[in-house]
């Protein structure tokens, strides 16, 4: 069992790398775990999209 892990600062820019990510292994998808965390800073509001991709590569 492996993980691979996904930070972006854009949802549509994770959703880009798990879909690049997905078309490029040859693996069995286990789980996907997402989360968003956000911080202010001043007026500025601070977004983290991530998630980690459970998978077990195909023999």
């Amino acid at each position: 069992m492996r993980v691979k892990c996904f930070d972006e600062s854009h949802e549509k820019d994770l959703e880009a790398a798990i879909n690049a990510f997905l078309s490029e292994t040859n693996s069995d998808i286990i789980d996907i775990k997402y989360n968003v965390a956000i911080a202010v800073c001043g007026e500025e509001q601070i977004y983290c999209f991530s998630a980690m991709v459970v998978y077990s590569k195909k023999e």
